[in-house]
């Protein structure tokens, strides 16, 4: 399965056969571009300033080109799946159902063997034993919430996500708590999952229970529906993978200067599996959503605001 590259300009029955077949990129200049192939496409690429956020404006068409090829050719499953989880999750409607649909792909990538090859390829590896993953410090009305991973860069780990939840759930449960806010102590905010832990499951049908059942993300999505922009992500340095996942899931991000974004998942034959096909594309659309995921881009604070996923800089 290769990547699939349409001209903006072709006529609306090419355009649309065969669009699931593969990912399918369009290129050229965005005021030549129909509504179905923007509505169609992948994502567009154009070298064009637009505000579509169905495209995304790269300095060369031929260097994005040639790099998400590559990087499609390594990875088709993830690409293919990925595209057709963000193709099928309705970001507007409800949480779990997309939720369940993401962890359901990510488990059988879990499965298949682009995964099997990066395990191969990293190796044995030992995950190192860091007390207090996560600190809750309650001031007032406010509940602050820190992954306190620094020497790692609060990468994600399965004992994180349980003291997180633990967490979370004292907001959700207690009325008086008005205003929730997520941090990272250290460099970064969060850096993704900890790829020391990645193959650690039993099985992929164990891991897919683990992520619905303990979601962080299904946690963070109710508490926005109660708090709304109460609900705070302030993030800095690596806010990637998982890290970006759960911070879109706020009401409200706001970043340092020196953040940058990113869903580097397909790089290990995966795609994103924190809730990201929902909340990373509610606010900006499953186009830049698969673009962040294909292309393995990431992005800094000025474009994720242009975007919407930064709000405003602190």
């Amino acid at each position: 399965m290769t990547l699939r590259i349409v001209d903006v300009s072709e006529p609306a029955s090419d355009v649309d056969a065969g669009a699931l077949a593969a990912p399918m990129v369009a290129v050229g200049p965005i005021e030549q571009a129909s509504e179905i192939c923007l509505q169609q496409a992948t994502f567009t690429l154009t070298e064009d300033d637009t505000d579509d956020r169905r495209a995304i404006t790269v300095p060369s068409i031929d260097a994005a080109i040639d790099e998400l090829t590559a990087r499609v050719n390594r990875w088709p499953m993830a690409a293919a799946i990925c595209d057709d989880v963000l193709r099928s999750v309705d970001p507007a409607g409800p949480t779990l159902p997309g939720v369940v649909a993401e962890s359901l792909a990510y488990s059988t990538l879990q499965a298949g063997p682009e995964f099997a090859r990066w395990l191969a390829e990293r190796g044995p590896a030992r995950m190192p034993d860091i007390a207090d993953p996560v600190q809750a410090h309650r001031d007032g009305n406010t509940l602050r919430i820190a992954f306190n991973r620094p020497q790692r860069h609060n990468a994600f780990s399965t004992d994180a996500r349980a003291a997180l939840l633990e967490a979370l759930t004292v907001a959700q449960l207690d009325a008086s708590v008005d205003e929730v806010v997520l941090t990272g102590n250290g460099p970064s905010f969060c850096s993704g999952g900890d790829l020391a832990e990645f193959g650690t499951f039993s099985d992929p049908a164990s891991a897919h229970l683990a992520r619905t059942r303990y979601s962080p993300a299904l946690a963070l999505d109710a508490l926005c529906t109660r708090l709304g922009q109460a609900l705070r992500a302030e993030v800095h340095g690596q806010v990637l993978g998982s890290g970006l996942e759960m911070a879109a899931f706020c009401g409200r991000v706001v970043a340092r200067a020196d953040a940058v974004f990113g869903l580097p998942e397909l790089s290990l034959g995966l795609l994103p599996g924190a809730g990201g096909t929902v909340s990373v594309a509610r606010r900006i659309g499953r186009w830049r959503t698969a673009y962040l995921v294909l292309s393995g881009q990431a992005i800094d604070q000025a474009i994720a605001r242009v975007w919407g996923l930064v709000d405003e800089l602190y």
